[in-house]
């Protein structure tokens, strides 16, 4: 039922796609809002309990309907966890941006492309030439691809429908909280990071592989191996190294910003990139999707025999 529940939810969420936007986000968004508000007092633990609020509730709400309707029996399991994934899985969230950034360049209209990538990454991209955006577009795709479709479908494999809904909020709360960067929200959000980061160490390496089988296989392990370390975010440094390796561009790097310049670490021993590049990573991602979609099925008809 796994690779059923995932491929049904799939297709539904490229046939009928759920905004970022819409009720069910934005009314957790207010409560872990107001939890943020009623908790944080500056220290480690307030976010430590408000996380745990946030988190485990709705995942424990979620295994005993689960529960509940695999002893019920039907079909229910099954429409259960397609609509569980259906609002876990996001692939349409971020493709939005990404296609829109990508057409937007090929018209060569660069002011909508600097509204599109600063407002997909939450900071004024005034200052990016194309070459800049069209980097900082590619890891941002592969990022999210790995945020919203990779790291979820491991979960799900793990703790179904629960571990599905478990490490989407981790991933929002990691970026809704730990983005923060003055004194007292900074230390509430340090958990909402550390938790991420530890529900994330595995999926992020196997969304690494699935970059690599699916691309330049030595590319994304020698880069993997020799760059990823120098990344701050350590799991986001795998997923990036090795899609830069299993592509053949170079990603990272410096980018300009309204007063300097922000200096980051280079991932990727290829070329410069560029829109055939931005093509070449929707490939890779579907390539990689399909890839873990294949094992999936090999396991699920292993299991029936």
């Amino acid at each position: 039922m796994t690779f059923l529940s995932l491929a049904l939810a799939l297709l539904l969420e490229q046939l009928r796609p759920l905004r970022s936007g819409n009720r069910l986000y934005g009314g957790f968004a207010r409560y872990v809002n107001r939890l943020a508000r009623n908790f944080n007092a500056g220290r480690y633990g307030d976010g430590v309990v408000s996380w745990l609020l946030a988190v485990l509730p709705l995942m424990l709400i979620t295994a005993i309907i689960s529960l509940s309707l695999r002893h019920a029996g039907g079909v229910f399991p099954l429409i259960w966890s397609v609509g569980v994934l259906y609002f876990a899985l996001g692939f349409r969230h971020f493709s939005y941006f990404y296609t829109d950034i990508l057409q937007a360049l090929q018209r060569g209209d660069l002011a909508r492309a600097r509204d599109l990538i600063g407002e997909w990454r939450g900071r004024s991209a005034a200052e990016l030439d194309e070459s800049e955006i069209t980097r900082v577009a590619i890891e941002l795709g592969l990022v999210y691809s790995h945020r919203h479709v990779f790291g979820v479908i491991a979960w799900f494999i793990v703790l179904g429908p629960a571990g599905a809904i478990g490490y989407r909020l981790a991933a929002l709360l990691a970026a809704r909280w730990g983005a923060a960067r003055d004194g007292d929200s900074r230390i509430f959000g340090q958990f909402a990071l550390r938790a991420h980061e530890i529900i994330d160490w595995i999926p992020a390496r196997l969304t690494a592989l699935g970059f690599a089988v699916a691309g330049n296989f030595m590319g994304a392990v020698e880069c993997w191996r020799d760059q990823a370390a120098d990344w701050p975010e350590p799991n986001r440094g795998v997923v990036l190294a090795a899609g830069a390796g299993a592509l053949g561009v170079r990603l990272g790097g410096v980018l300009r910003r309204e007063g300097g310049i922000e200096d980051r670490p280079l991932l990727g021993d290829g070329d410069e990139a560029g829109l055939d590049y931005m093509h070449a990573a929707i490939g890779l991602i579907w390539r990689a999707l399909v890839l873990w979609m294949f094992l999936i099925l090999l396991v699920t008809i292993a299991s029936w025999f």
